[in-house]
């Protein structure tokens, strides 16, 4: 990223921006440690932990914290040159949106190297590829959640695919010894090789809330219904709920007017009784199944990767190496005639002058700022505000303040021009890098990035988390390679490498898009499908920080 320096001292210090007022310890720092800075010194007065930021020179009350060349925060306490930032001296603070940004024009990353790339993806008849082949099952209400669960154990059974059969050996070995796990049953040979798997969405919503409600789940489902990642779906109905059949039947016909989308609804209040349900249910899904199966992987241009970027359990170090990596990542796609899109508007609070500088006309940029004065203005009515969206978690690895958070989340996204700005749950039209309203809450703007067309996802972490996505695969960068060791089983990528001065950024985004795709070619396999980690929670348009 260029306006990421990698000045540092022997101590393993970063100043991020050269107009910075603050540096970064990249280890833990004792009291009378010396730091160079731009050719002055300057001594710390207290320990300072890794991940942690000091200031360069004295700072008063009321004067302004600065970090990725943007305000994040105000002093409400004096602090000494060298002092740590904390909760008790510096509260959160961001620049006027009306602020100049010193944005340039776009230089495109060299992308040579993969000009003539392809991945191996699934061509669906509107031409659109997808990154994986699943078969969908869908409740429209809650009320259906149980029955989609017997779908789920049915069909685990009868394809021999039972995810957790492991776990289920343990428990038998632990409450029977080990003769009882010997006497699993194997899993059966695939029988439909060209599917990914069957996918049961689960969810809370349908009934109970407002239209807008029903409203918003029928066009997420239709998303997710529609997604090129898709090849059909069976919709379970109760009968009665809000969210009806035709609704959803509407939002498909929306995002797929000539009707490629195999869908069979079924609705129990007009069923026999719940057996007939469940037979007719799944004697739908095993004929999609086979339907889905007649479609295999072809080579696809990268512009038809879409990249959703996220972040969760984000640390000191998620904005200085995981999210520009993504971000360079994202360029590189971008270059390439591929798209991103960044979400979170909340983890955007501060960084909006630099965004609506970088939009491509002015309908892009009005567009963006009334979604967020609306956002904010939602928040402000229930007496919340972006500035609570720091977790403690952040907190405690040196994120202090949303505007610090926001600034180091908003580098997922690269440095591109943005050609769109979308509302929870619209599809994305236009390639590039686009941003999409989804609230801060990891999983659920996850479920709302992939509802609005990315066909893969990475997901930036420095704490730790398992998620994942039922439809588009979901890779997870560790910010260090403590995390990356200590939590292999759930990273696929170590961004480490940066923090240590080992690599560039440039160099380590030509590796992770090269993983990027192979995830999409169906040649490596995330952490969190091999989990079955398959999160979806959609967001009931609150206020979700």
């Amino acid at each position: 990223m260029s306006d990421l320096i990698a000045t540092q001292t022997p101590h393993l210090t970063l100043r991020v921006h050269a107009l910075d007022n603050v540096r970064v310890a990249l280890t833990d720092l004792p009291a009378g440690t010396v730091v160079e800075d731009q050719g002055s010194q300057v001594t710390l007065p207290g320990p300072v932990r890794h991940k942690h930021k000091f200031v360069l020179g004295d700072m008063a009350v009321g004067d302004l914290v600065v970090m990725y060349g943007v305000t994040v925060g105000k002093v409400t306490q004096p602090i000494a040159a060298g002092g740590a930032l904390t909760t008790e001296n510096l509260v959160h603070s961001t620049d006027d949106l009306s602020a100049n940004s010193q944005q340039t024009a776009w230089q495109p990353p060299a992308v040579t190297a993969f000009e003539t790339t392809t991945f191996d993806g699934y061509h669906r008849p509107d031409g659109r590829v997808g990154t994986a082949n699943v078969w969908l099952v869908v409740p429209l209400v809650f009320c259906e959640n149980r029955n989609v669960e017997v779908l789920r154990q049915c069909v685990a059974d009868a394809l021999g695919d039972d995810p957790f059969q492991d776990y289920k050996r343990m428990a038998r070995q632990l409450l029977h010894g080990e003769s009882a796990a010997a006497s699993a049953i194997p899993s059966a040979e695939r029988l439909f090789p060209n599917v990914d798997g069957v996918r049961f969405l689960v969810h809370q919503l349908g009934c109970g809330g407002t239209d807008g409600d029903a409203e918003a789940l029928c066009q997420l489902l239709a998303g997710y219904i529609c997604h090129p990642n898709v090849a059909g779906a069976t919709v379970l109905s109760l009968g009665c709920q809000k969210a009806q059949i035709t609704m959803l039947q509407n939002a498909i016909a929306e995002r797929d007017p000539a009707g490629y989308k195999t869908v069979s609804y079924f609705e129990q209040q007009r069923s026999e009784s719940e057996e007939v349900l469940i037979r007719d249910a799944l004697t739908a899904i095993f004929d999609g199944l086979k339907q889905a199966n007649q479609v295999t992987r072809q080579p696809a241009p990268l512009s038809e990767l879409t990249l959703g970027v996220e972040c969760g359990g984000s640390d000191g170090f998620s904005g200085l190496s995981a999210n520009p990596l993504v971000g360079a990542v994202v360029d590189r796609l971008v270059a390439l005639g591929g798209s991103g899109i960044l979400s979170e508007f909340p983890e955007l609070c501060g960084v909006e002058h630099e965004l609506l500088a970088r939009c491509s006309d002015p309908n892009v940029a009005e567009r963006f700022s009334s979604l967020m004065t609306a956002y904010q203005r939602h928040a402000h009515a229930v007496g919340a505000d972006f500035s609570m969206n720091p977790s403690p978690g952040n907190v405690r690895d040196g994120l202090i303040t949303d505007a610090m958070k926001s600034a180091g989340a908003a580098k997922k996204g690269g440095d591109s021009p943005v050609v769109d700005v979308l509302d929870y749950t619209e599809p994305m039209t236009r390639k590039g890098l686009n941003l999409l309203c989804t609230p801060g809450n990891d999983v659920e703007s996850t479920t709302g990035l992939v509802g609005s067309g990315a066909n893969l996802v990475l997901f930036t972490t420095g704490l730790g988390t398992p998620t994942g996505n039922p439809v588009a695969p979901v890779l997870k960068i560790a910010s260090n390679s403590e995390l990356a060791s200590r939590m292999s089983d759930v990273i696929d990528f170590d961004a480490g490498p940066i923090i240590r001065g080992e690599t560039d950024i440039a160099t380590l985004a030509d590796e992770l898009l090269t993983m990027c795709i192979d995830t999409a070619s169906g040649r490596y396999v995330t952490k969190a499908v091999r989990l079955s980690q398959l999160d979806f929670i959609p967001w009931k348009r609150g206020v979700s920080l």
